[in-house]
């Protein structure tokens, strides 16, 4: 009898352990292969704050989304049996980057897409404005001796009391000193401000082909874009996501509100697409996985940069939804083809 239960308290521990076995398997162990989806299609209007902004606006403007998963052997398995799913190796979208790197690189893009968005409606609607350099960010820390001291994401604040304005800036200012220095570095981390001794490294100038002192870090600077006439300014609040393509969505949101009616004309809107200064749309990814998005949200409209238009199409045509899809290369087109719609009754 003892032998008996010893065997089945044997099989049962065994049963455990395979049990957690798989399951660590199949949830936790990370697989070379990332799954895109249609994300969501949301109101951009919460994302922004003008100054004095016209407040008619009966419909509205939304941005859409690509869902992208780092995934497990579940959703792998999951993403079989959905037509919506896209399975990809993570290679084709880090490249040499990490996914820290990569997601620090994503969020300096939704950055600079605000700023070009800002810039792009004040000149649609006359505003004079000025751009300006806000801070350094980091992107990459590829000197191992500086890696507990930076992470990707990072703004850097000032270098031993100074505000440095510009990567120039930067380089000036290290010139003085010597590899092996330490320099007191402000960083801001989310909402941490921390306060870090670096020293000083070896980089080298491709341009000049020599080498210099410097923080060991690769960075780009984020700009803001202040008006010169008062009461029109424009802020963005925590849009929770990454990359460029809000850049359009967001310029008509931010015109509508500095010039006087409703450009919505009551209408759902939705779209994608880059965009510059100057109000050139560009092109973007998951342009199939956004139309399925929008629909879901009810969107009678949907802006396209017109070089995803033909795969846009396809997948209009493939979900058979009835969303009416606009290619335009241009801030000026997405604009005249609201002037030109019927008001909602």
């Amino acid at each position: 009898m003892k032998q008996l239960k010893r065997r089945a308290g044997l099989r049962a521990v065994t049963y455990l352990f395979t049990f957690v076995i798989v399951v660590y398997v199949a949830v936790f162990m990370s697989t070379p292969y990332i799954v895109y989806q249609p994300g969501s299609a949301t109101e951009v209007a919460p994302m922004i704050k003008v100054e004095n902004a016209d407040p008619a606006e009966q419909g509205t403007f939304m941005m859409t989304t690509v869902s992208a998963s780092y995934a497990n052997l579940v959703l792998l398995l999951a993403s079989a049996f959905n037509s919506n799913a896209e399975i990809a190796r993570k290679e084709a979208r880090l490249g040499d980057r990490t996914e820290e790197e990569y997601a620090a690189e994503q969020v300096f893009y939704m950055s600079s897409s605000q700023s070009s968005s800002v810039q792009a409606a004040y000149k649609a609607a006359g505003v004079p404005y000025e751009d300006v350099v806000d801070y350094l960010y980091v992107f990459s820390v590829p000197s191992s001796s500086n890696q507990s001291r930076f992470q990707p994401g990072d703004k850097i604040m000032s270098v031993d009391g100074e505000t440095v304005s510009d990567p120039e800036a930067l380089s000036a200012l290290l010139a003085a000193r010597q590899i092996g220095d330490q320099v007191e570095v402000v960083l801001q981390r989310g909402s941490d401000k921390l306060q870090e001794n670096v020293t000083l490294v070896e980089v080298k100038d491709k341009e000049k082909a020599t080498t210099r002192p410097g923080l060991g870090v690769v960075i780009a600077a984020v700009r803001k874009v202040e008006p010169k006439e008062a009461g029109k300014a424009v802020s963005f609040v925590d849009t929770e996501v990454g990359g460029p393509s809000a850049g359009l969505m967001f310029t008509m949101e931010i015109y509508n509100r500095l010039t006087p009616g409703d450009l919505t004309k009551g209408h759902r809107i939705a779209g994608t697409g880059t965009i510059d200064a100057d109000g050139e749309v560009g092109a973007i990814g998951g342009v199939k996985h956004k139309i399925v998005a929008a629909d879901r949200e009810g969107a009678e409209i949907f802006f396209v940069p017109v070089k995803n238009y033909e795969e846009a199409r396809a997948r209009a045509d493939q979900i058979e939804t009835a969303m009416k899809l606009v290619p335009v290369a241009t801030l000026t087109e997405a604009l005249q083809y609201m002037e030109r719609l019927p008001v909602t009754p």
